[in-house]
């Protein structure tokens, strides 16, 4: 059973984590609009997977005995400078979600709830390599700049990514 505190951490978690895949679907449609199909792509492809995450909380929640409850989410910013901008916000978001998790695994072990501590573990994980993933591209499109045909070659690369959820059993 969780605490009360814990449970609602986890809920306002859930919202982050639709807010994420909200936020991510700005940024495609704003790629969509500067025609960066393979951009595009990628985005969408990271609000599946936030949508993924949401619901390993809702169902983490529902597993332990909790209650879900949604919560309104934020607009979106929708107005972007440059490529590069995007990778900025996105890795900054990142770094949003990664603190989010660790404040909710130190309210875990502070409560013992090893269960949640093991669910826990897994974002940890994850959000090394999605802080990761944003500053590998952020830098690559520093590096090749905003114009050329490195940055339609990136767009080409990036258009080729798909959401495959995890099978490691822990899903």
């Amino acid at each position: 059973m969780l605490s009360e505190k814990l449970e609602q951490e986890l809920n306002k978690q859930i919202k982050y984590e639709f807010y994420s895949a909200y936020y991510y679907l700005s940024m495609a449609a704003y790629f969509d609009d500067q025609t960066l199909d393979g951009f595009s792509n990628f985005f969408r492809v990271q609000a599946e997977e936030e949508q993924f995450h949401a619901m390993k909380f809702y169902n983490f929640i529902n597993e332990k005995g909790g209650r879900v409850y949604l919560q309104a989410l934020d607009q979106p910013p929708h107005e972007f400078d440059s490529i590069a901008d995007v990778f900025s916000k996105a890795l900054d978001h990142e770094r949003f979600v990664t603190k989010r998790i660790y404040t909710l695994m130190d309210l875990a072990k502070e409560e013992g709830e090893h269960a949640t501590i093991s669910m826990l573990q897994w974002f940890v994980d994850e959000q090394v390599e999605e802080e990761d993933t944003m500053e590998t591209y952020l830098k690559q499109v520093q590096r090749l700049g905003e114009q050329g045909s490195g940055i339609y070659m990136l767009d080409k690369e990036l258009s080729a990514r798909t959401f495959t959820p995890p099978t490691d059993g822990k899903e």
